[in-house]
């Protein structure tokens, strides 16, 4: 049988300072998920205030760093538009020195225009180009061995004799790619990913996807296996009334996220990630809203975590 993970996925941007995450990594650590991820925004979603302000996914991940000690830690996903492909590469890099190798990078092209014009961030169309370059040189410069320059010449980039420093523990951080794009999105996991994530689809949907993404593995020759992944909001109560006291809480329908998510009884939960692992997914990113309520987490470690 498949071993399944199980992570627990953040998104801060909706309203949460750093001891807040620290409360929910810690707690996750404890009850011995395999990671905790956060998202990587500036603007609340929704009717969600956002208060007390949004936090920086990689300032974050450096304190957890120093403050968790066994769990992995990262991003779902970084945009490639918020940060420069080469300051990237040195901040993911002191990060995983910093976590002793515990560090992933999850990067996306960015889709979220409402927040790059809050914070004066550019919103270019070629974001996916921006993507396919800063994949490329970030895990050169990683690649490159110490003593040796980089070099890069791009559309969007371009770098000259860099001496590709610093190098992190891993050799090498492993890196997620995502999406519903048919074409160049399995096409990049082929050549980059270690892992393939389907952020809040169907199982018909992460199927279809799965597939397209293993025959472009095979297309490029690449002989190891990619981890596949689903990202699913998690809404899980012992009784109906706790599912509907937690899905109420984040401002939610429960017959909505037992169609979308992971929600109702830890059986049912337990069952509809068993459908998930029939089609290849190894791991789960469970999307936690409500951060004050780590009982949720504790549940979801004695009853469903435990039935993996």
């Amino acid at each position: 049988m498949v071993i399944m993970d199980l992570r627990i996925f953040t998104e801060p941007q909706q309203g949460a300072d750093y001891d807040t995450l620290l409360s929910v990594a810690r707690a996750a650590e404890e009850l011995e998920f395999d990671a905790f991820f956060r998202s990587d925004h500036y603007l609340a979603m929704g009717d969600a205030t956002g208060l007390p302000g949004p936090t920086d996914a990689w300032i974050t991940l450096a304190g957890l760093a120093r403050d968790t000690s066994r769990i992995r830690l990262g991003t779902l996903v970084t945009a490639a538009t918020f940060r420069l492909p080469g300051p990237l590469a040195i901040q993911i890099a002191q990060v995983d020195q910093m976590s002793n190798g515990r560090v992933e990078l999850g990067l996306g092209s960015g889709w979220f225009a409402a927040e790059h014009a809050a914070y004066g961030i550019p919103f270019p169309d070629n974001r996916f180009g921006l993507l396919e370059e800063q994949l490329a040189i970030i895990t050169g410069l990683w690649e490159t061995k110490p003593g040796a320059r980089f070099d890069f010449e791009g559309t969007h980039y371009q770098l000259t004799d860099s001496p590709a420093l610093p190098k992190p523990v891993q050799d090498p951080v492993p890196v997620i790619i995502g999406g519903n794009g048919k074409v160049r999105t399995p096409r990049l996991a082929a050549r980059y990913a270690a892992e393939f994530n389907m952020p809040f689809a169907s199982i018909a949907d992460s199927a279809a996807q799965f597939d397209r993404v293993r025959a472009a593995v095979r297309a490029a020759g690449r002989t190891d296996e990619l981890i596949y992944s689903n990202a699913l909001v998690a809404c899980v109560g012992r009784t109906d009334a706790e599912v509907a006291r937690r899905a109420a809480a984040i401002g939610r329908e429960v017959d909505e996220l037992r169609t979308n998510g992971l929600a109702g009884s830890p059986a049912e939960v337990v069952d509809k990630i068993a459908q998930y692992r029939e089609i290849g997914a190894s791991r789960i990113y469970l999307q936690i809203l409500d951060l004050a309520d780590l009982d949720h987490l504790e549940l979801i470690a004695a009853e469903v975590q435990s039935q993996l």
